[in-house]
C-alpha cells in the first residue's frame, strides 16, 4: 500500500510540475484548417475519413507518450441530425503492427463549450493546461493502450463544443469508432470487438451512443459500456450544481446547449439580463477549471429576467431531448456510481438502471458509498476497466441485472491490484515508457 501511494503522489507531483513551456504551443481548433471539412464532404457515409495526420501525444502538454497517435477528421452528424465533421485521435501501442485488435473508444469529461478545451487539442504536445481535468484521463487513456487494445478519443462535442448535447455526442461517438475501423493504418477488422468507457461528461456520450448504437449504428459489435457518475438528466444535474461549487460545469452546459439549439440560444438572449448575457459569454471561451472557479457558489437564475428559467417552454423542450432513457442499450453495461454523488444525482442511475433492465439489458450496476463525484472516477476505474477487459477478451457478459452498494470499490483483490499496475505503468509512461 505504500508503495502505491508513493507512485501516486509522484504522478501527481510530475502532472503539477508540466508545463506548456516545452514544445512549442499548436494552432487551436479555431484556427487550425485541419479541423474544417473539405467541401462537399456532407454526402459521404457518417464515419468516412476525411483528412488524418500523425501527432505527438502527451500528457498533461509537456510530457510526451511513446504511443502511435493520429488524429483523424471524420463525417458525423449534430444534434439536429444535420451533417458535421469533427476529429477523434486514435492510438495504438508503440511498435504495433496494423492489425484486428480490439478498439476502445474512450470518452473523457471534456464538461465545457470552448473549441479549445477539445481533447485532441488538449493531448497535443504544448497545448496547455487549460482543461486540466480532462488532460489528467490521459492516465486511463494509457491504461486502455497498455492492454494492447486501439483507442479512439472523439471530439464528441463537435466544431461548436456543444456540451450536454447528447444526441451529438452519441453520434460522434459512434461515428468515431467507425472512422477508426474505416483508418488504414491501424489495420482493423470491422466486425471486431469495440468497448465504451467514459465518466462524468465521457459517460453522457457513452450513454447515449448506447442507447442510439441498435438504431444509428447496428453494424458495430459492442462488446461492452462501462459508463460513471452518469448525468441521465441535465435538468437535474443544473438544479443540484447551482449555487454550490460546481456551478460552473452548470453554466457550461447551458452555454454548450445553447450552441446546439438555436431555439434555447433565442431564448437566452431574449431573457437574460445583461450581466447573464455577459457571463454566458464568458463561459463560451473558458474550459471547465476556469468555468468552475468563475461561477463557483453562482446562483445562476439570478442571470434571468423570468422566474423559474427551467421550466419556461424552451428550455423545459431542449432539456426533454438531452435527457436519456429514450432506448434501451442492447450492449452489455457497466454503471458505477457514487451514492453520495454531489453533482450527479444518484436517484437518476438509479431509475435509468431499473428501465433498462425491465427492457431486458444486461447491467452490472455499482454504487459506491465512500466515494463523492471526482473521487470515483480514479477509484471507479479498477473496477470498469477489469469488466472491460472480460468483455472485449470474448467472455460474454452475465444476462439480466445484478446491484451490489459497495463500501469503497477499491476494497477488493482485484480492483488494488489493477489500480496499483495501472499507476506504475502510468508513471513509467509519463517518464516515456512504451506503451503497450
Amino acid at each position: 500500500m505504500k508503495r502505491l501511494l508513493a507512485v501516486l503522489c509522484a504522478v501527481l507531483l510530475v502532472s503539477t510540475m508540466a508545463t506548456p513551456a516545452m514544445a512549442a504551443t499548436p494552432s487551436p481548433p479555431q484556427s487550425d484548417p485541419f479541423y474544417s471539412p473539405p467541401e462537399g464532404y456532407e454526402s459521404l457515409a457518417p464515419g468516412a475519413v476525411l483528412r488524418s495526420r500523425q501527432v505527438e501525444i502527451s500528457a498533461f502538454a509537456a510530457l510526451p507518450q511513446k504511443v502511435q497517435s493520429w488524429q483523424l477528421l471524420y463525417r458525423t452528424n449534430d444534434a439536429l441530425d444535420r451533417p458535421q465533421a469533427t476529429v477523434t485521435t486514435v492510438l495504438l501501442p508503440w511498435g504495433a503492427k496494423p492489425g484486428p485488435r480490439p478498439l476502445l473508444s474512450y470518452q473523457v469529461a471534456e464538461d465545457s463549450a470552448a473549441p479549445q478545451c477539445a481533447i485532441s487539442y488538449q493531448l497535443r504536445q504544448g497545448a496547455g493546461n487549460e482543461n486540466i481535468v480532462a488532460q489528467a484521463e490521459i492516465l486511463l487513456i494509457d491504461a486502455a493502450v497498455q492492454q494492447g487494445w486501439a483507442v479512439s478519443v472523439p471530439d464528441y462535442e463537435g466544431r461548436k463544443s456543444a456540451y450536454v448535447a447528447g444526441k451529438q455526442a452519441g453520434h460522434a461517438t459512434l461515428d468515431g469508432i467507425r472512422a477508426a475501423q474505416n483508418f488504414t493504418p491501424l489495420g482493423l477488422n470491422s466486425q471486431g470487438p469495440v468497448g465504451l468507457w467514459g465518466y462524468s461528461g465521457g459517460a453522457l456520450a457513452s450513454g447515449w451512443a448506447a442507447e442510439m448504437q441498435p438504431s444509428y449504428a447496428p453494424e458495430l459489435n459492442i462488446g461492452g459500456v462501462a459508463e460513471g457518475g452518469l448525468p441521465v438528466n441535465p435538468a437535474h444535474v443544473l438544479e443540484q450544481a447551482n449555487g454550490g461549487p460546481f456551478a460552473g460545469i452548470a453554466m457550461s452546459g447551458i452555454a454548450g446547449l445553447s450552441q446546439a439549439y438555436p431555439q434555447l440560444a433565442e431564448f437566452l438572449d431574449a431573457n437574460m439580463t445583461a450581466e447573464g448575457k455577459a457571463a454566458l459569454a464568458k463561459a463560451k471561451t473558458q474550459c471547465n477549471s476556469g468555468n468552475t472557479t468563475t461561477f463557483a457558489f453562482k446562483d445562476l437564475f439570478k442571470y434571468f429576467t423570468v422566474k423559474d428559467p427551467l421550466n419556461q417552454p424552451v428550455p423545459r423542450q431542449v432539456l426533454a431531448e438531452v435527457t436519456m432513457g429514450k432506448a434501451t442499450p442492447a450492449a452489455p453495461l457497466f454503471v458505477y456510481h457514487s451514492v453520495n454523488d454531489e453533482l450527479v444525482p444518484s436517484a437518476d442511475t438509479d431509475r435509468i438502471v431499473r428501465q433498462y433492465c425491465a427492457d431486458g439489458a444486461s447491467v452490472k450496476y455499482q454504487r459506491d458509498i465512500l466515494s463523492e463525484h471526482v473521487i470515483l472516477v480514479a477509484t471507479g476505474a479498477a473496477d470498469a476497466l477489469n469488466w472491460l477487459k472480460d468483455r472485449l477478451s470474448g467472455k460474454p457478459a452475465p444476462a439480466g441485472c445484478s446491484t451490489k452498494t459497495v463500501l469503497s470499490s477499491l476494497l477488493s483483490p482485484s480492483a488494488l491490484l489493477t489500480f496499483g499496475s495501472v499507476l506504475y505503468h502510468d508513471l513509467l509512461a509519463l517518464f516515456g515508457r512504451p506503451i503497450g
